[in-house]
């Protein structure tokens, strides 16, 4: 019994060993790696916090695109608004009246005055030459008086604002 005794006592020992020899020694802090790990934690913030700042400045833009449009379609809306008053005035007259006829063109001039304001202006005339990028043509004809590629009627009149077409014009073409 006392060799097992002896040999447990053995085997104590060398587990003590073992764990005293297994156990890392603690690295000496190295204040250069501490510097850096600082400094890696305070870009990682700072990253983090610009990337949030981002996100909220995209979606603040976004809302703010979106009440200026609001804003533009309100205002053009309420530009039209006499428009269409005078327009439901027209329908109250007798069509057979003379007054009919001179409302219809008040209400036209008034629609014309509108859209110069907001800068829209015609792109085609008789007598105009035809451009592919501007004009649509829908018809053709040979006539010996009119020049190459002359517009000789407009059919449906096109609007341009700005460089952007708004709607190409529908015309006629000559030769």
């Amino acid at each position: 019994m006392s060799d097992e005794v002896k040999s447990t006592a053995d085997n104590s020992a060398t587990t003590k060993e073992t764990k005293k020899a297994a156990k890392p020694k603690k690295p000496r802090a190295n204040p250069e790696l501490e510097k850096i790990k600082a400094e890696l934690d305070n870009k990682s913030e700072l990253l983090m916090r610009t990337a949030a700042e981002f996100d909220n400045f995209k979606k603040r833009t976004e809302r703010e695109k979106i009440k200026t449009a609001e804003y533009a379609k309100a205002n053009i809306l309420k530009q039209l608004l006499p428009v269409i008053d005078n327009a439901g005035r027209a329908l109250a007259v007798d069509p057979a009246s003379p007054d009919y006829d001179k409302g219809v063109e008040l209400i036209v001039k008034q629609l014309v005055g509108l859209v110069d304001t907001f800068g829209m202006t015609e792109l085609a005339e008789v007598g105009d030459t035809f451009n592919p990028e501007v004009h649509e043509a829908v018809m053709h004809i040979d006539d010996p008086e009119k020049g190459e590629n002359e517009i000789v009627m407009v059919l449906q009149q096109g609007y341009k604002l700005g460089d952007t077409v708004i709607r190409p014009a529908m015309v006629q073409v000559a030769n």
